[in-house]
């Protein structure tokens, strides 16, 4: 269905371009429209193909666990860095986060979708909230490593693993729930 729907976009579009420049003073209507509309099928066909694949059961279950299992990740590793910020030089916090972080938060970001299509909108809003402001807590942190800010960077620290364990907290009772 995919490459139905990729061949529909580019036929058309190549087809309503050749309407496009046929005459150099006047463009041929039908023709650039007929087209136009076969491109715009194309995408039509892809949107409900990918739409399709997102919300089919088991790509589902698939990023349900990714996003639970990089979360808990992310909550070991800050609670770590929170038990450890005291023996870590502040400049080197940000190279720290930088070993620790990135997969994780990159895989929770890629699957974080799925919680709408398994749970909810109003869902995704109460896990993706926290989890948000638990990453800006950690940007700063970084920030702070980079400029010296001994204090601050420990205070957002500890800010951002009061998120991320909220974060945690509401992804887990969405499982709870939906498995109950």
């Amino acid at each position: 269905m995919g490459t139905l729907g990729f061949f529909l976009t580019s036929a058309g579009f190549i087809v309503g371009s050749y309407f496009l420049v046929l005459d150099k003073v006047a463009v041929h209507w039908p023709g650039f429209v007929l087209g136009m509309a076969i491109g715009v099928s194309g995408i039509v066909v892809l949107r409900l193909n990918a739409h399709k694949e997102k919300t089919q059961a088991s790509r589902l279950v698939e990023d349900v666990a990714v996003l639970e299992e990089s979360l808990k990740r992310i909550v070991e590793n800050i609670i770590k860095l929170e038990s450890q910020k005291d023996t870590i030089n502040v400049y080197d916090l940000g190279k720290w986060i930088d070993e620790k972080f990135p997969e994780d938060i990159e895989c929770f970001v890629n699957a974080r979708e799925s919680i709408t299509y398994a749970y909810s909108l109003p869902d995704y809003a109460a896990v993706m909230n926290p989890f948000a402001a638990g990453e800006r807590h950690l940007n700063r942190v970084w920030s702070c490593s980079v400029d010296g800010y001994v204090d601050e960077a420990h205070e957002y620290i500890a800010r951002s693993r009061e998120q991320f364990l909220i974060a945690r907290e509401k992804l887990t009772a969405l499982g709870q729930t939906k498995t109950a």
